[in-house]
Parts: structure tokens; C-alpha cells; sequence
């Protein structure tokens, strides 16, 4: 039975350190991507005008945060938003769904894992995705570990729908999957209850940490299950909010050492809430990445 005991506390990938360690990959990857929820504001308002903001800046790969039938890729269908990336010199190997339990103005909400999930797929094939991730439970769609074992049987069932497109499918933690029930976390529930090839993790390192949990860890007990992390960091303030990275507590060269094992295919700078203008975070976030993690 796992326990508690199971996760190893986060201390160990806690500094203050510079990370300068060159050529610090262990894998060979040119991407450095951004998920655009960092940005959501300016994409709602002029999503051809931030996605060739974002190339600007430097990036070159993008984590759609948003996707619904009605709703599309911010507002454009497949083709057309692909269209806007390739111009932009930008890929989207990867984006963010729901399960769909949540209604939206009292009817089902379509493009999520339990509506119309086949026309979810058929689009993510168009714009070029190469992962499939549920973003997120919300409040209702949580329960007991019972709900949970129901959940990871979603999971399986959708993911087997992804694999004959050829995507994979993942989920997205925060960090409620490590509040414990009955000794175990919902966390492993998931990982333990679905088909370790049919359903990847993306790991937020930093609701992982947030949940004193540690990444490493967790990569060491289930090897190659993460190919898709959210480089996000931790602020010095007590309240630990998010922070720019490079400028918080998160000891990301040490987790990047453990990289391959992790399965690590992609990453993406993620930045909740920024200080300011997010435009001038994520400048702050790719300097430090590249000057420190490339």
C-alpha cells in the first residue's frame, strides 16, 4: 500500500543557488515553449496579435490553454489557427481540455473528454498536437478515491481514442490530487488506475512543490510517465505565489538532471499571475532559461 511515506518531502530541490550548468538537457530538444494561459488576457482580446508577440519575445512553442466545441482555438477553427502558428514560426504539440462533467449555461459542455471528445481529436490532429491534456477538475468533478478510480477509467477510455490519432494523452496536476484520503493520495489513484503508456502526466513542478511534494521523486517511482513539465516558480514570499523563472526557490537545474528518465519531451514557462505586464515575465523567464537551462 502507498503512503505518505511514499513522497518524499520537497526540501531536497529547494535552493538559493545559481543554476549555471551548461548544455544542462540531457535530451535534444530546441523548444522552449509558453503555455498561453500566462497570457489568457491578451489572446482573448487579439490572439493573432499575441501569438506573434510571444514568436517576438523568442518562443517558439505554445501549450493552448483553452479548447470547446463552440469555442474552438480562441476563436478560430483548426485550420485557420494553424495557419497563425506556422506564420509565427510557432508549434502546439500540446493542449488543455476538460473532462466536461461541469455544464456551461445549464447543456453539456462539447470538446471536452465526455462531449464530443472525437471532434476534440479531429482538430488537435489539424492544428499538428501531438498531446491531448485535461487541464483540470474542478470542484464538482472531484470526489472520494472512488470518484477517482471513475475518473482514471475516462482517462483510459479517452486516451485509447487519442491513440488512433496518434496523440497521447496526459493530465495536467495541481495540487488538491495530494490531499490524502484514507492514506492515499488521489494523485496515485490516477497514475495507479490507468495505463501507463495510454495516459502521461504533465507535471506542474510547481503545484507539485506547492503540495510539498517532490518531483524528482515522483519521476524515480514512475520513469518516463512525465514527458510534458510546466516550468513554473515559487516566490521567496511567504504567501509563495508565482514567480518569473529563475527568481523564486525551485532548484530546476537539479530536476532537468532527471530529465531523460522522466520521458521529457516538452516543457512549457507557465506564470499564473505575474507583477506586472505578463509580456515582460515571460522575457524575464526566457533570458533565464537560456542563459541557465540551454
Amino acid at each position: 500500500m502507498s503512503t505518505r511515506r511514499s513522497f518524499i518531502k520537497t526540501s531536497a530541490i529547494l535552493s538559493t543557488g545559481l543554476l549555471t550548468t551548461p548544455n544542462l538537457f540531457a535530451y535534444d530538444k530546441k523548444y522552449i515553449g509558453l503555455q498561453l494561459y500566462t497570457v489568457r488576457d491578451a489572446m482573448q482580446a487579439n490572439p493573432v496579435a499575441t501569438l506573434a508577440k510571444v514568436a517576438q519575445i523568442g518562443y517558439n512553442s505554445v501549450e493552448g490553454a483553452t479548447y470547446t466545441g463552440t469555442q474552438n482555438f480562441y476563436g478560430m477553427d483548426a485550420k485557420t489557427f494553424a495557419k497563425q502558428l506556422k506564420q509565427n514560426g510557432l508549434i502546439m504539440p500540446s493542449g488543455h481540455y476538460r473532462l466536461g462533467e461541469e455544464k456551461t449555461n445549464g447543456a453539456d459542455t462539447k470538446g471536452t473528454i465526455l462531449h464530443n471528445w472525437d471532434k476534440a481529436i479531429d482538430d488537435a490532429a489539424e492544428v499538428g498536437l501531438k498531446y491531448m491534456v485535461c487541464a483540470y477538475l474542478s470542484d464538482p468533478e472531484r470526489g472520494n478515491l472512488d470518484k477517482y478510480k471513475r475518473i482514471a477509467d475516462d482517462f483510459n477510455k479517452a486516451a485509447e481514442r487519442c491513440k488512433k490519432a496518434g496523440i497521447q494523452f496526459a493530465y495536467h496536476n495541481h495540487d488538491f490530487e495530494f490531499i490524502q484520503q484514507d492514506g492515499k493520495y488521489p494523485y496515485e489513484i490516477l497514475l495507479n488506475n490507468t495505463d501507463k503508456d495510454l495516459v502521461k502526466m504533465e507535471m506542474d513542478i510547481y503545484w507539485v512543490v506547492k503540495a510539498k511534494q517532490d518531483p524528482i521523486a515522483l519521476i524515480e517511482q514512475h520513469p518516463g510517465r512525465f514527458p510534458l513539465w510546466h516550468v513554473k516558480d515559487m516566490a521567496r514570499s511567504i504567501d509563495q505565489t508565482f514567480a518569473e523563472v529563475g527568481g523564486g526557490i525551485i532548484n530546476f537545474k537539479k530536476i532537468f538532471d532527471h530529465a531523460d528518465k522522466s520521458g521529457l519531451k516538452y516543457f512549457f514557462v507557465e506564470q499564473d499571475k505575474t507583477p506586472g505586464n505578463p509580456y515582460d515575465s515571460i522575457t524575464q523567464s526566457l533570458d533565464y532559461i537560456k542563459r541557465n537551462l540551454d
